[in-house]
């Protein structure tokens, strides 16, 4: 792998570039914050060769949506309970309109 190679994953948001220590810094928590969001299932972190716990730029963002609602005060379990269940409604929601569309091109095509 090239330097150019590795530079372009950077831009990807799965590729796990970040330590627990910097994902926790980032996020402003602590890394047994991070663990308890692990252990809940919540984001589940890659390990590097040495067993390291690495995150990505999505599952940072997930921490982060997790981390503002134990802010409001929601105990972790439910905070990570809630994120879920807003990601199914979401997939749920895309698949829906994307059945409305296929079923909206099938009504306009003409019969034969």
């Amino acid at each position: 792998m090239t330097a150019s190679d590795s530079f372009g994953r950077l831009d990807d948001d799965d590729y796990p570039a970040y330590t627990m220590g910097r994902a926790a810094d980032m996020l402003g928590t602590t890394q047994g914050f991070l663990r308890a969001i692990g252990e809940a299932r919540l984001i589940t972190p890659l390990r590097s060769t040495g067993g390291h716990r690495r995150y990505s730029r999505y599952q940072l963002r997930i921490a982060a949506r997790a981390r503002e609602l134990v802010d409001q005060g929601t105990p972790i379990e439910a905070a990570c309970r809630i994120i879920i269940l807003e990601d199914q409604l979401e997939e749920a929601q895309r698949l829906n309109a994307q059945y409305r569309r296929a079923a909206a091109t099938e009504d306009s095509t003409p019969a034969d």
